[in-house]
């Protein structure tokens, strides 16, 4: 038997319910991992709310970001070898190119069982090796929200050396998007309403920070660009800071649309700007494989590491959706499970 976390209700964190389930084991082309760390993700708060579709259905256990150890290989498995340190792809069926109807349907923590277990089974090709310098608990960070902030500045917007990004906040995905982009020679500019949060944004690379409860920031931002506004956007807003952020960017830029934490309604007011200053705006929906891939190598190249606000004992799940949902975490909480 092992230790698995599970839904059993929606609406509460009383929902949540540690329980005993049996060992699973790996059929052909499949591995078993012996999971080690997870993180979460603003997804999962709205999980916990039964708010993610598909969500909803009993027993399902969450997140979908986790670090193992491969333990076991199934028949025909031939990429990943026992010993092996791995992580979950967001996309279990999701390889290469875009996203296809054919591809969803099996979202770790939504759609199927995710990774706050000791153990899963997860298919050959929904595991990939991380770098050597990261730790379990790092390595658990990347799924979702580093994959995010990569597919939007490089997959969708391909940003150039010497461009200028736009990153909203200082959650998950615009601390990865910091990070990555400053390693790849971009500017980047960083709203927050804090400025303790705004020094330590400065700490890790912002060129500039503005803050956003004055209603000019957009024009902030274009002074910070020299006056041309930003090449990309990586907008996770919603119909709370779209328009402004459509107002701080340049011709022809790029805005990737990643999150709604503000809501999901449109204020109005997009289209001219789109149209004068000739906008591509382009969904995001975490990435695939190959991208997972793609930042993996990056990571390494560059020695990134993530940056880890707290970490939180397997059982003591609870307090790390806590933690989060408290809106003062700085960085990923972590769940470490021999913590």
């Amino acid at each position: 038997m092992m230790k698995a976390w599970s839904w059993h209700s929606f609406g509460s964190l009383d929902g949540l319910q540690l329980e005993s389930r049996p060992m699973p084991r790996p059929g052909p082309g499949e591995v078993l991992v012996r999971l080690r760390a997870n993180s979460i993700n603003q997804r999962d708060l709205m999980a916990a709310r039964g708010a993610l579709p598909r969500n909803g259905q009993s027993k399902v256990v969450p997140l979908c970001d986790g670090a193992g150890e491969v333990v076991e290989v199934g028949e025909g498995v031939l990429s990943i070898g026992v010993g092996e340190r791995v992580i979950g792809t967001f996309f279990q069926r999701w390889l290469a190119g875009a996203l296809q109807r054919e591809n969803t349907g099996t979202t770790l923590g939504s759609d199927v069982d995710g990774l706050l277990r000791e153990y899963a089974v997860l298919p050959e090709t929904g595991v990939l090796r991380f770098p050597a310098h990261l730790s379990y608990a790092e390595a658990a960070t990347l799924p979702c929200a580093a994959v995010t902030a990569w597919s939007a500045l490089f997959t969708k917007c391909a940003l150039q050396p010497g461009e200028t990004v736009l990153t909203l906040g200082s959650g998950g995905v615009s601390l990865f998007a910091l990070q990555l982009a400053r390693a790849a020679g971009a500017r980047v500019i960083v709203t927050t309403s804090s400025d303790e949060r705004g020094e330590r944004l400065r700490q890790l690379g912002a060129d500039g920070v503005v803050n956003y409860r004055n209603a000019d920031w957009p024009q902030q931002v274009r002074a910070l660009s020299g006056g041309n506004g930003v090449d990309v956007v990586v907008e996770n807003g919603g119909g709370g800071t779209y328009v402004q952020s459509l107002t701080a960017a340049a011709w022809h830029a790029r805005i990737a649309i990643v999150g709604l934490i503000t809501g999901f309604t449109d204020p109005g007011g997009s289209l001219m700007p789109i149209l004068l200053n000739d906008l591509t705006v382009r969904a995001v929906q975490v990435g695939s494989r190959t991208d997972t891939e793609n930042l993996l190598r990056f990571i390494g190249t560059a020695q990134l590491r993530p940056l880890i606000d707290s970490r939180f004992g397997f059982d003591d799940a609870p307090a790390a959706y806590r933690r989060l949902d408290s809106g003062e975490a700085f960085g990923k909480v972590v769940i470490e499970h021999d913590a």
